[in-house]
């Protein structure tokens, strides 16, 4: 974080200095709030959790050199004391952020919102230095966190916001303007809390209503391909760009294919200019992502060629987002377990089947979570869409969600051993073990609840009787 005194946080977060014998010393090092990651010069920031309570960590972290706690009470070490811990970290990130005039880009969307931070990270910081969201830290304590780590050096800050109900987007846009708003898809995810998509589109947009409007610099990104998305230029008065396939976008992908091992290779096309891309990354739908960061890119002054050369380059920067390793065997293991809902899964499964040409390939899904009255039908969707795609065989792995997957399979027309369904993540593993051959493609995915990442893991093991080729 930028330095700032002990003196200047209070009065900042509206605070009361606790046993603090110098006011001037001063924060050098970053805000943290796990114990372990405190050091010299830190700012400890004491959360009351349902389990551990930050404050019992106090003389820990302050032996540890951190300069002070930003708790909700006294704790015998220096401390600045404040009624809510979380609104005062949201004070700090925004005065730091106003303070650095660093340009803000923040994007949010149903699905591939972590997928495609990490791609526009990864173009903007062969520009100039870039802070983005480590993972998914897109909620009301991860985001300031993240925008306090930037510096007087950071160019570029880059953040992922998520939305479990309306007002939460305009939240965290009070916290860290932004200047250019990114808005990817409005799917399936969180529909059970939502209570349907033209209300998961109304939270989606309160971002591009917080933009400064388009003489102040303010841009709307905005997914032509999705209607939704699309009707949100209305509202906001900022300047609208579109990305997409269609030929109203002004950054769209031609001539979109898959490579022989499933990478997505399209023509980037420009205000700017064209240039090719091949991908890294693994599915089509990356292809989307790809354009929403070429997007963001062209506003910020680079070139079709210097974006497409990222965009060739960058690889995953988030664990188990279709984190794909082969074994010494040959095997193939796809780790997509991080979290899912109806679009991802089928844009996984998609993805599966391109790389697993002339060979055998195994879906193994859990339960896609938070769907509400729409569980049943769209777990019923995925498994008849992996026969449809012609999946080699689909594991279903759970209880209730798990069957519907199955059964969705079975009434496609899986009527042999091409599905099964067992009951947990160690079955499935026993299954793989006993029937994986050599050349096999296994993809692993479900909601970040289930913990089927396990499964990965074990194959994994299973494989390395020598090293494990990561690609």
């Amino acid at each position: 974080m930028i330095t700032l005194s002990l003196a200047e946080i209070a009065e900042i977060v509206g605070g009361r200095m606790h046993d603090i014998p110098d006011a001037s010393a001063e924060v050098t090092g970053p805000v943290v709030r796990d114990s372990r990651e405190a050091g010299p010069g830190s700012l400890f920031v004491a959360f009351v959790g349902e389990r551990v309570d930050g404050h019992d960590f106090a003389a820990q972290v302050v032996e540890a050199g951190a300069a002070a706690v930003l708790g909700s009470r006294p704790v015998g070490v220096p401390a600045i004391v404040v009624e809510d811990v979380q609104a005062a970290l949201g004070a700090l990130a925004r005065h730091v952020v106003r303070r650095l005039g660093t340009t803000l880009v923040a994007l949010t969307g149903s699905a591939g919102k972590t997928s495609t931070k990490d791609l526009i990270a990864q173009v903007l910081r062969r520009k100039a230095p870039t802070v983005f969201t480590p993972g998914s830290m897109n909620n009301e304590v991860g985001l300031p966190l993240t925008a306090l780590t930037a510096t007087d050096e950071t160019k570029f800050l880059v953040l992922e916001m998520g939305a479990r109900g309306i007002g939460h987007i305009r939240y965290l846009c009070e916290l860290t303007p932004p200047r250019i708003g990114l808005v990817l898809n409005v799917g399936s995810a969180h529909i059970g809390e939502f209570g349907g998509r033209e209300q998961i589109a109304q939270a989606k947009g309160e971002l591009v209503e917080a933009l400064p409007p388009a003489e102040e610099g303010g841009t709307a990104i905005l997914n032509a391909d999705d209607p939704l998305v699309r009707a949100m230029a209305s509202r906001t008065k900022a300047k609208v760009i579109l990305f997409g396939e269609s030929g109203e976008a002004d950054v769209r992908a031609e001539n979109v294919r898959l490579t022989d091992t499933g990478q997505p290779s399209f023509s980037l096309h420009t205000p700017s200019g064209a240039s090719d891309v091949t991908m890294r990354l693994y599915g089509e739908h990356h292809v989307s992502n790809a354009l929403a960061a070429a997007a963001v890119a062209h506003e910020l002054g680079m070139s079709a060629d210097e974006i497409a050369t990222a965009l060739s380059e960058a690889g995953s920067l988030s664990r188990w987002r279709m984190e794909v390793t082969e074994r010494p065997d040959g095997v193939t293991v796809v780790n997509d377990a991080y979290n899912a809902n109806p679009e991802s899964m089928k844009a996984a499964l998609r993805a599966l089947v391109a790389m697993g040409k002339g060979r055998r390939t195994w879906a193994v899904l859990g339960k896609m979570a938070e769907l509400g009255d729409e569980a049943l039908a769209e777990h019923d969707a995925v498994g008849r869409l992996a026969v449809r795609l012609n999946v080699s065989k689909l594991v279903a792995v759970g209880g209730r969600e798990a069957r519907w997957l199955q059964l969705g399979a079975y009434n496609e027309g899986s009527w042999g051993e091409e599905s099964v369904h067992v009951s947990d993540a160690q079955a499935a593993v026993d299954l793989l073990r006993s029937e994986l051959r050599p050349g096999d493609v296994v993809l692993v995915k479900a909601s970040r609840s289930v913990g089927l990442e396990s499964v990965a893991t074990a194959l994994l093991e299973t494989g390395a009787e020598g090293e494990v080729a990561a690609r």
